[in-house]
Protein backbone atom coordinates (compact mmCIF):
# COMPACT_ATOMS: atom_id res chain seq x y z
CA UNK A 1 0.00 0.00 0.00
CA UNK A 2 0.71 3.55 -0.80
CA UNK A 3 0.04 6.60 0.88
CA UNK A 4 1.09 10.57 1.35
CA UNK A 5 1.78 12.95 3.64
CA UNK A 6 1.05 16.28 2.99
CA UNK A 7 -0.42 19.65 4.38
CA UNK A 8 -2.67 20.05 0.80
CA UNK A 9 -6.29 18.04 1.43
CA UNK A 10 -7.12 17.37 -1.92
CA UNK A 11 -4.23 15.46 -2.57
CA UNK A 12 -4.82 12.90 0.26
CA UNK A 13 -7.68 12.21 -2.29
CA UNK A 14 -5.42 11.03 -5.84
CA UNK A 15 -5.97 7.52 -6.69
CA UNK A 16 -2.83 6.78 -6.92
CA UNK A 17 -2.63 6.77 -3.11
CA UNK A 18 -4.01 4.11 -0.81
CA UNK A 19 -4.01 6.28 1.89
CA UNK A 20 -3.43 10.31 3.01
CA UNK A 21 -2.18 11.67 6.04
CA UNK A 22 -3.29 15.27 6.33
CA UNK A 23 -1.11 17.89 8.60
CA UNK A 24 -3.47 19.16 11.14
CA UNK A 25 -1.29 20.91 13.51
CA UNK A 26 2.30 20.84 12.64
CA UNK A 27 5.63 21.59 14.15
CA UNK A 28 5.19 25.03 13.34
CA UNK A 29 1.81 25.63 15.81
CA UNK A 30 0.13 26.15 12.17
CA UNK A 31 -3.45 24.66 12.51
CA UNK A 32 -5.89 23.45 10.05
CA UNK A 33 -9.63 22.01 9.74
CA UNK A 34 -9.47 17.62 10.15
CA UNK A 35 -10.88 16.25 7.19
CA UNK A 36 -13.06 13.15 6.59
CA UNK A 37 -11.10 11.75 3.98
CA UNK A 38 -8.12 11.64 5.02
CA UNK A 39 -6.05 10.53 8.65
CA UNK A 40 -5.72 13.43 10.33
CA UNK A 41 -2.25 14.07 11.70
CA UNK A 42 -1.27 15.93 15.00
CA UNK A 43 2.32 17.26 15.98
CA UNK A 44 2.03 16.97 19.64
CA UNK A 45 5.06 17.92 21.29
CA UNK A 46 6.65 20.20 18.49
CA UNK A 47 5.15 23.42 18.67
CA UNK A 48 7.32 26.65 17.37
CA UNK A 49 4.29 28.57 18.09
CA UNK A 50 3.52 27.41 21.54
CA UNK A 51 6.87 28.04 22.55
CA UNK A 52 7.36 31.45 21.02
CA UNK A 53 3.74 32.01 22.97
CA UNK A 54 4.91 30.72 26.26
CA UNK A 55 8.20 29.65 26.74
CA UNK A 56 7.84 28.72 30.34
CA UNK A 57 6.41 25.31 27.90
CA UNK A 58 9.71 24.64 26.61
CA UNK A 59 11.85 21.69 27.69
CA UNK A 60 15.12 22.50 29.64
CA UNK A 61 18.51 20.49 30.43
CA UNK A 62 20.26 20.33 33.44
CA UNK A 63 21.82 23.85 33.13
CA UNK A 64 18.91 25.29 31.81
CA UNK A 65 19.68 25.23 28.21
CA UNK A 66 15.59 25.10 26.63
CA UNK A 67 15.21 22.74 23.26
CA UNK A 68 14.39 25.52 21.09
CA UNK A 69 15.18 25.63 17.15
CA UNK A 70 17.67 28.00 17.34
CA UNK A 71 19.73 25.47 19.32
CA UNK A 72 22.04 23.09 17.79
CA UNK A 73 20.33 19.51 17.69
CA UNK A 74 16.81 20.97 17.35
CA UNK A 75 15.11 21.48 14.22
CA UNK A 76 11.97 22.97 15.63
CA UNK A 77 11.03 23.92 19.25
CA UNK A 78 9.54 21.73 21.75
CA UNK A 79 7.07 21.32 23.92
CA UNK A 80 7.49 19.67 27.49
CA UNK A 81 5.26 16.29 27.78
CA UNK A 82 4.51 17.20 31.71
CA UNK A 83 2.64 20.11 31.30
CA UNK A 84 -1.30 19.15 32.20
CA UNK A 85 -2.90 22.22 30.39
CA UNK A 86 -1.11 22.28 27.10
CA UNK A 87 -1.83 18.24 27.06
CA UNK A 88 -5.47 19.04 27.25
CA UNK A 89 -5.20 21.36 24.52
CA UNK A 90 -3.55 18.39 22.49
CA UNK A 91 -6.47 16.09 23.67
CA UNK A 92 -9.03 18.96 22.42
CA UNK A 93 -7.11 19.11 19.06
CA UNK A 94 -7.61 15.07 18.65
CA UNK A 95 -11.30 15.13 19.64
CA UNK A 96 -11.90 17.06 16.83
CA UNK A 97 -10.02 14.90 14.62
CA UNK A 98 -12.37 12.43 15.60
CA UNK A 99 -14.98 14.33 14.37
CA UNK A 100 -13.65 14.13 10.88
CA UNK A 101 -12.40 10.81 10.81
CA UNK A 102 -11.86 8.02 13.68
CA UNK A 103 -8.02 7.10 11.86
CA UNK A 104 -5.71 9.40 13.64
CA UNK A 105 -1.70 9.81 13.41
CA UNK A 106 0.38 11.04 16.41
CA UNK A 107 3.55 12.62 15.41
CA UNK A 108 6.61 13.92 17.46
CA UNK A 109 5.61 12.07 20.84
CA UNK A 110 8.40 12.22 23.47
CA UNK A 111 10.83 14.41 25.04
CA UNK A 112 13.34 15.69 23.12
CA UNK A 113 16.68 14.52 23.97
CA UNK A 114 18.58 12.50 26.89
CA UNK A 115 19.35 15.11 29.04
CA UNK A 116 15.52 16.60 28.84
CA UNK A 117 13.42 17.59 31.05
CA UNK A 118 14.68 19.36 34.11
CA UNK A 119 12.09 22.27 34.29
CA UNK A 120 10.47 22.84 37.87
CA UNK A 121 7.05 21.17 36.85
CA UNK A 122 9.45 17.98 35.61
CA UNK A 123 11.77 18.05 39.02
CA UNK A 124 8.50 18.41 41.07
CA UNK A 125 7.12 15.50 39.18
CA UNK A 126 9.76 13.24 39.49
CA UNK A 127 10.04 13.44 43.10
CA UNK A 128 6.99 13.15 44.21
CA UNK A 129 6.30 9.61 41.65
CA UNK A 130 7.11 6.14 42.48
CA UNK A 131 10.05 5.82 40.05
CA UNK A 132 13.84 6.05 41.64
CA UNK A 133 15.02 5.76 37.74
CA UNK A 134 14.62 8.73 35.91
CA UNK A 135 14.43 7.12 32.48
CA UNK A 136 11.57 4.86 33.65
CA UNK A 137 9.76 8.27 35.12
CA UNK A 138 9.86 9.94 31.70
CA UNK A 139 8.96 6.60 29.87
CA UNK A 140 6.29 6.70 32.29
CA UNK A 141 5.03 10.65 31.31
CA UNK A 142 5.09 9.47 27.21
CA UNK A 143 3.26 5.98 27.64
CA UNK A 144 0.52 7.76 29.85
CA UNK A 145 0.05 10.37 27.62
CA UNK A 146 -0.26 7.74 24.30
CA UNK A 147 -2.77 5.99 26.43
CA UNK A 148 -4.85 8.67 27.11
CA UNK A 149 -4.84 9.80 23.32
CA UNK A 150 -5.65 6.53 21.91
CA UNK A 151 -8.54 6.16 24.59
CA UNK A 152 -10.59 9.13 22.77
CA UNK A 153 -9.66 7.33 19.17
CA UNK A 154 -11.96 5.12 18.54
CA UNK A 155 -9.94 3.70 14.76
CA UNK A 156 -6.83 3.10 13.82
CA UNK A 157 -3.95 4.78 16.22
CA UNK A 158 -1.01 5.13 13.85
CA UNK A 159 2.73 7.28 15.73
CA UNK A 160 5.63 8.44 14.28
CA UNK A 161 9.26 6.89 15.81
CA UNK A 162 12.17 8.64 15.54
CA UNK A 163 14.00 6.67 13.14
CA UNK A 164 16.36 5.26 15.47
CA UNK A 165 15.85 1.35 16.34
CA UNK A 166 19.21 0.22 18.13
CA UNK A 167 18.19 -0.79 21.66
CA UNK A 168 17.35 1.55 24.17
CA UNK A 169 17.74 4.41 21.99
CA UNK A 170 14.61 5.54 21.68
CA UNK A 171 13.90 4.85 25.48
CA UNK A 172 16.61 7.22 26.38
CA UNK A 173 16.22 10.00 24.28
CA UNK A 174 12.41 10.21 24.34
CA UNK A 175 11.16 8.42 26.57
CA UNK A 176 9.87 5.90 24.21
CA UNK A 177 9.06 2.27 26.27
CA UNK A 178 8.23 0.54 22.41
CA UNK A 179 7.14 -2.51 24.12
CA UNK A 180 4.15 -0.59 26.43
CA UNK A 181 3.21 1.06 23.32
CA UNK A 182 2.85 -1.56 21.16
CA UNK A 183 -0.30 -2.25 23.56
CA UNK A 184 -2.20 0.88 22.64
CA UNK A 185 -0.29 1.07 18.97
CA UNK A 186 -1.73 -0.29 15.79
CA UNK A 187 0.63 1.08 13.41
CA UNK A 188 4.26 3.02 13.70
CA UNK A 189 5.63 5.40 11.05
CA UNK A 190 9.38 5.66 10.73
CA UNK A 191 10.18 8.61 8.75
CA UNK A 192 13.44 7.68 6.84
CA UNK A 193 14.55 11.13 5.13
CA UNK A 194 17.31 11.73 2.56
CA UNK A 195 17.55 14.50 0.55
CA UNK A 196 18.70 12.33 -2.78
CA UNK A 197 18.80 8.39 -1.89
CA UNK A 198 21.73 7.98 -4.04
CA UNK A 199 22.52 4.96 -2.02
CA UNK A 200 19.89 3.02 -0.12
CA UNK A 201 22.06 0.79 2.07
CA UNK A 202 21.25 2.82 5.37
CA UNK A 203 17.64 2.58 4.75
CA UNK A 204 17.38 -0.93 4.58
CA UNK A 205 19.98 -1.36 7.57
CA UNK A 206 17.18 0.83 9.81
CA UNK A 207 14.33 -0.61 8.07
CA UNK A 208 15.65 -3.88 8.91
CA UNK A 209 16.19 -2.89 12.83
CA UNK A 210 12.87 -1.53 12.89
CA UNK A 211 11.70 -5.53 11.73
CA UNK A 212 13.81 -6.90 14.58
CA UNK A 213 12.53 -4.07 16.96
CA UNK A 214 8.84 -4.26 16.93
CA UNK A 215 5.95 -6.79 16.89
CA UNK A 216 3.41 -4.31 15.93
CA UNK A 217 3.51 -3.29 11.78
CA UNK A 218 5.17 -0.83 10.97
CA UNK A 219 5.86 1.43 7.72
CA UNK A 220 8.12 3.74 6.17
CA UNK A 221 8.06 7.26 5.04
CA UNK A 222 10.56 8.90 2.37
CA UNK A 223 11.25 12.37 1.70
CA UNK A 224 9.67 13.24 -1.79
CA UNK A 225 11.06 16.52 -2.19
CA UNK A 226 12.99 17.24 -5.19
CA UNK A 227 13.97 13.52 -5.31
CA UNK A 228 15.03 11.96 -8.54
CA UNK A 229 12.53 9.81 -9.47
CA UNK A 230 14.38 6.41 -10.45
CA UNK A 231 15.75 7.45 -7.07
CA UNK A 232 12.79 7.28 -4.99
CA UNK A 233 11.56 4.44 -6.67
CA UNK A 234 14.65 2.84 -5.73
CA UNK A 235 14.22 3.80 -2.27
CA UNK A 236 10.76 2.83 -2.75
CA UNK A 237 11.66 -0.85 -3.24
CA UNK A 238 14.14 -0.94 -0.47
CA UNK A 239 11.30 0.24 1.92
CA UNK A 240 8.40 -1.90 0.72
CA UNK A 241 10.72 -4.63 1.04
CA UNK A 242 10.34 -4.28 5.46
CA UNK A 243 7.24 -1.88 5.79
CA UNK A 244 4.00 -2.53 5.81
CA UNK A 245 3.42 0.95 3.65
CA UNK A 246 5.20 3.40 2.09
CA UNK A 247 4.46 6.89 2.32
CA UNK A 248 5.97 9.61 0.40
CA UNK A 249 6.31 12.99 2.14
CA UNK A 250 5.28 16.51 1.34
CA UNK A 251 5.52 16.44 -2.84
CA UNK A 252 2.76 14.34 -3.77
CA UNK A 253 3.40 15.14 -7.38
CA UNK A 254 6.44 13.02 -6.93
CA UNK A 255 5.33 10.26 -5.14
CA UNK A 256 2.91 9.69 -7.73
CA UNK A 257 4.95 9.94 -10.34
CA UNK A 258 7.28 7.51 -8.83
CA UNK A 259 4.25 5.32 -8.75
CA UNK A 260 3.01 5.57 -11.93
CA UNK A 261 7.19 4.44 -13.29
CA UNK A 262 6.79 1.79 -11.09
CA UNK A 263 3.22 0.53 -12.63
CA UNK A 264 4.93 1.53 -16.61
CA UNK A 265 8.05 -0.86 -15.70
CA UNK A 266 5.76 -3.43 -14.06
CA UNK A 267 3.64 -4.02 -17.50
CA UNK A 268 6.93 -3.85 -19.58
CA UNK A 269 8.95 -6.00 -17.18
CA UNK A 270 11.54 -3.70 -15.88
CA UNK A 271 13.19 -3.77 -12.56
CA UNK A 272 15.08 -1.09 -10.79
CA UNK A 273 18.42 -1.54 -9.19
CA UNK A 274 20.57 -4.55 -9.19
CA UNK A 275 21.81 -6.96 -6.26
CA UNK A 276 24.60 -5.72 -4.34
CA UNK A 277 27.99 -7.79 -5.58
CA UNK A 278 31.54 -7.93 -5.12
CA UNK A 279 31.65 -6.22 -8.48
CA UNK A 280 28.91 -4.03 -7.68
CA UNK A 281 30.91 -2.24 -4.78
CA UNK A 282 28.99 -0.10 -1.96
CA UNK A 283 30.36 3.55 -1.12
CA UNK A 284 31.16 3.80 2.81
CA UNK A 285 29.19 5.70 5.10
CA UNK A 286 31.38 8.87 4.54
CA UNK A 287 30.60 9.06 0.40
CA UNK A 288 26.75 8.66 1.93
CA UNK A 289 24.83 11.91 0.70
CA UNK A 290 22.58 11.28 3.41
CA UNK A 291 21.58 14.89 5.34
CA UNK A 292 18.54 16.18 7.56
CA UNK A 293 15.76 17.92 5.30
Amino acid sequence: MYGVVTRNAEEVRWPEFDRGFYEVKDVTGRSAEPIEDGVNMVSCFGDNAAADADPSLVPVDDFGRPATRDREYFDWAYICPSREDYREGLFDVIDDCVDANEDVRLDDIGFPRDEYCRCGVCEQSFEASEYDDRFEWRASVITEFVEEAVDRIPGRVYMTLYPDPYPGHLYERAGIDLAALEEHVDEFVVPLYDMAYETTYWLETIARGFESALETPFSIELYAINIDIDNLIHATEVAQAYGKNVFFGYEASNGRAALRRMQADEREGVTHGEPETESNSVPGPDSDSNADP
